[in-house]
């Protein structure tokens, strides 16, 4: 649960109650005086000692958070933002500033912003995202911090600025993070094919989606070879393709969020060392992050249709496990050549798509951990994306640099598919070289969205030590506010 809202358009008197205050100011090359004759200042008094103890200038508070006590005893945090800079960089900033306060465990925070109104409109949709998306609890099964461990933040109060519908798609958005960060995080003896699909249909029962499965059985029957290919390997059949539905009333516009939900990763028979095999109960992350795009949709009653598919399931080895050089059939009738049983994902992934594109949306997009090599491209702190409508890419990028989680395009140009060609099936599954395999792994998944306007994220971007943007912890959820973005750039056309 997130914390309550309270806003108030009047800036707050220092109280003796108030234990926790983040004060976010504009970036201003004026005296610390100057600014108080301007706008009145928060904690001045505590701010002067301060920067004269630091022996710094009130503008060289710029990017850095600082704290201090005030008269009262309690914690305050100043914020110096710069409105011209990226929403990622100020969203950092923030965020440092709100962990400054969260580390004393509150129960409430008070937030106050500064600045001309388009300023102050700015800097208190960022601090409210970032205090939301923060403030709960992430699962744990340490036994000896319970005593001490922080609760969840109970209230938010909000002081500068007022507007009683702004905040909607900004708690939204934390909902939906927060629901991805949560299953992603869940160790792989918790979340495994059965109790995933049972907590989606509990989710959709609550939320009052349409819920379907495809399970192996019947994926069998109707060919989806590429998937049962990987899911055949695990001990009981219980992967399965799952399919949530939200009908909006007079929308005119269906979107199909695809999401790779690898509960845990051997790599088959290809099996990864074990550096790289730590910490594959995150392979889900991109259905969990299609699932949080879709409760935060739902909780900000965008008008879109969305079908959302879950390609949930294990890559184990056994006696039944697939292998190399096995040539299995997709849904869609391409038969491809197996190269390596560690490129899982695109497996999967091919099947849903198709099943996706028979319902014809008018844009699908589909989520994965998908490639080491778009790590290798990128890091940790950027995703990237691929697409077959040049439109859909400038709406993607668009949408990266105002939600905060940056994205970079990469090409999908033909001559990469020499790499891919087989000389016993359609296609190969990927190649040994592993160059561009990032590229490579787009390219094969083109083949099974038909004509459907699509876009592909990589996401390197979905675990980043000390978190990233708005969000303090390793696993980031990235992904979510992004897709909340791009929803939104759809429906303006």
């Amino acid at each position: 649960m997130l914390a309550k809202l309270t806003q108030n358009s009047s800036l707050l008197s220092e109280s003796n109650e108030v234990k926790q205050f983040l004060v976010v100011l504009p970036k201003s090359d004026e005296s610390l005086e100057e600014f108080q004759k301007k706008h009145g200042l928060f904690g001045l008094n505590a701010l002067k000692v301060l920067l004269l103890r630091r022996k710094i200038k009130f503008k060289e508070i710029y990017g850095t958070p600082v704290s201090a006590n005030l008269e009262s005893g309690a914690l305050c945090v100043w914020a110096m933002i710069d409105s011209r800079k990226t929403i990622f960089e100020q969203q950092t900033c923030i965020r440092k500033a709100v962990q400054l306060l969260l580390v004393e465990k509150p129960e409430e925070v008070h937030l106050m912003v500064y600045g001309n109104r388009k300023e102050r409109q700015l800097f208190s949709k960022l601090a409210v995202y970032t205090t939301w998306a923060n403030s709960s609890i992430l699962p744990s099964r340490k036994t000896d911090n319970k005593k001490n461990a922080r609760k969840p933040l109970s209230r938010i109060f909000l002081y500068g600025y007022k507007d009683e519908n702004s905040f909607s798609l900004m708690r939204a958005s934390a909902e939906g993070n927060l629901l991805a960060r949560e299953l992603t995080i869940l160790p792989p003896n918790e979340l495994t094919p059965i109790t995933y699909r049972k907590k989606v249909k509990k989710i959709a029962k609550k939320e009052g989606w349409k819920y379907q499965e495809f399970n192996l059985r019947k994926l069998r029957k109707i060919g989806a070879g590429a998937f049962v290919a990987v899911a055949q390997g695990s001990d009981s059949d219980d992967a399965s393709i799952i399919h949530l539905q939200r009908l909006v009333q007079g929308s005119k516009k269906t979107v199909a969020l695809v999401g790779k939900g690898i509960c845990f990763d051997t790599g088959g028979h290809n099996l990864k060392p074990t550096r790289y095999m730590h910490g594959m109960h995150e392979d889900m992350n991109g259905s969990a992050v299609a699932l949080g795009i879709l409760l935060a949709a739902t909780r900000a009653n965008l008008k879109v249709n969305i079908d959302c598919w879950l390609a949930v399931a294990q890559n184990h080895i056994s006696p039944h496990a697939y292998k190399q050089n096995d040539v299995v059939t997709a849904l869609n009738g391409n038969t491809i050549e197996i190269i390596n049983t560690d490129a899982e994902g695109r497996m999967v992934l091919a099947d849903t798509l198709t099943l996706a594109a028979k319902k014809r949306p008018d844009v699908m997009i589909d989520f994965a951990t998908l490639t080491g090599t778009m790590c290798v491209a990128l890091g940790s702190r950027y995703s990237g994306i691929f697409s077959n409508r040049d439109y859909l890419m400038q709406k993607a990028l668009v949408a990266g640099k105002l939600s905060g989680e940056r994205i970079l395009a990469f090409p999908m140009d033909s001559d990469y598919e020499v790499s891919l060609e087989s000389k016993i099936a359609d296609i190969k599954q990927c190649s040994l070289e592993h160059d561009a395999d990032h590229i490579l792994a787009a390219l094969f998944l083109k083949r099974f969205v038909s004509n459907t306007p699509w876009l592909h994220m990589d996401l390197s971007a979905s675990r980043n030590t000390g978190g990233l943007g708005a969000i303090g912890s390793d696993v980031t959820g990235f992904g979510v506010a992004w897709g909340v973005q791009i929803l939104r750039e759809i429906l303006q056309g």
